[in-house]
């Protein structure tokens, strides 16, 4: 194989692999439909991207190409049917990651939310240890400004997507899961064929499941032993006790884990629910092998991953945090975590729902976590892959919302609607293009300082 072709290459999943090949010094090209952030790096570090369906884009060598596609372009791509017509060696990107950590030490986190965060973390303990790691992950490391680390030790993070049961390709040496949450009802149908995933996924790892404690998985299911965690349920194996929280917003914590206590843990990143976050990632740590002390030190130091509780402005009267929350789970726990740092102070909160599917499935959940907020900004529905379903809206959110305030407005009024709104804490969620919208929010609120 010497050219690998990527149908998809601006999504982060996609993005991360093609860099992983064009680290091994392969040609690596793609497509994507639209131009974005990501894509302008990959064109930068030297991978041509293009906008347009063009078959001749390909590369001409079938033997020698390895096509890989996202489940989330649509089957009647021209380029999809024309390699699949010629003979390309085509497979989906879970695929193409279980392939690269087959044969490698792969540690792993799955889960419906904070999967992103913990194996970032997972993979910034790796390397401030001095082991090193090559890391695919589902967010931009604020630590090294990419979603790809790249490093020659054997050993892969990965974090391990439930969507389109991607997961099930991978056989993790360690891996962790953090929730097992109805999504993804268009695949699955239902929670319990959801859970069944998971639990299949348990049964493919070799030697530790780091399991969020309640999750409904028996160690009659998977050969590895399974240790739990918490936040700070005493009955879980590792889980967090004597925790401080920090004028700024940052928790310390001493850990509790079957090795002793690690005492004095300062969470780099905000709120409780990093704090769950850090149990789960040092769990994995820990279970590898990493020194506790190391552990500890890397907890400290991590920025976090872009659009996970990420502060763009933190003062006294004037807060601005973005979270990519977009299912009722996320956006109850960013909500909460935002109110414990911040109390007393107004939360106004800008949701974008994402998929028709998952706003028709949890419209009742959405309307009960977004009345957490002092006022919500509900906007139009995202609908990514789909096409609209009749009679789904944000309407069918907006309706029993019962925060003090709400207003439903769309996409494009967003910016007038807060040159008018006083802000003391400002959130945007979502999963869409909302984060289009930070960089003039974070300029509009400067100005205000």
């Amino acid at each position: 194989m010497e050219n690998v072709y990527f149908i998809g290459i601006g999504g982060i999943g996609m993005s991360a692999i093609a860099r992983y090949f064009k680290f091994k010094g392969l040609n690596v090209s793609g497509y994507d439909r639209t131009p974005s952030e990501l894509t302008a790096e990959l064109q930068k570090e030297g991978i041509p991207v293009h906008y347009e369906d063009d078959p001749s884009a390909v590369p001409d060598d079938v033997d020698k190409t390895l096509v890989i596609y996202t489940p989330a372009v649509p089957a009647e791509l021209k380029e999809l049917q024309y390699v699949n017509e010629k003979g390309y060696r085509v497979v989906k990107r879970s695929k193409a990651l279980g392939e690269i950590s087959a044969g490698q030490t792969c540690l792993a986190v799955a889960g419906t939310h904070g999967k992103t965060t913990t194996s970032t973390l997972v993979a910034h303990i790796l390397t401030e240890s001095g082991k090193g790691c090559s890391a695919f992950l589902g967010g931009i490391s604020k630590n090294y400004g990419t979603n790809m680390l790249m490093s020659h030790t054997p050993i892969v993070v990965a974090e391990a997507d439930e969507f389109d049961r991607s997961f099930l390709q991978l056989h993790p040496t360690i891996a962790a899961i953090t929730a097992m949450d109805a999504d993804h009802l268009d695949i699955y149908g239902d929670l319990e064929h959801m859970q069944e995933a998971y639990r299949e996924f348990a049964s493919q790892i070799k030697e530790v499941l780091i399991l969020k404690y309640g999750c409904p998985v028996s160690q009659d299911r998977t050969r590895a032993k399974i240790y739990t965690y918490h936040f700070d349920d005493a009955r879980a194996d590792f889980h967090s006790t004597n925790l401080r929280l920090d004028t700024d917003g940052h928790y310390t914590f001493d850990l509790v884990y079957p090795g002793g206590t690690l005492t004095d843990i300062r969470v780099g990143t905000l709120g409780w629910l990093n704090v769950e976050n850090s149990i789960a990632a040092a769990a994995i740590c820990l279970c590898y092998g990493i020194d506790a002390q190391k552990v500890r030190h890397a907890i400290g130091s991590f920025l976090g991953a872009q659009r996970r509780l990420d502060e763009h402005i933190n003062t006294p009267g004037l807060t601005y945090i973005d979270d990519y929350a977009h299912h009722p789970a996320e956006l109850r726990s960013a909500i909460t975590s935002i109110r414990q740092i911040f109390p007393g102070r107004k939360i106004t909160g800008v949701f974008q729902p994402h998929l028709y599917t998952r706003t028709r499935d949890f419209a009742p959940e959405f309307a009960e976590a977004l009345s957490l907020l002092d006022k919500l900004i509900l906007l139009d529905i995202y609908p990514a892959r789909e096409e609209p379903i009749p009679g789904v809206t944000s309407e069918i959110i907006f309706k029993d919302v019962t925060a003090p305030e709400k207003v439903l407005i769309k996409r494009e009024e967003l910016m007038d609607c807060l040159a008018k709104e006083e802000i003391d804490v400002l959130g945007t969620f979502g999963a869409g293009n909302i984060d289009r919208f930070i960089e003039p929010i974070t300029e509009m609120l400067k100005a205000r300082i």
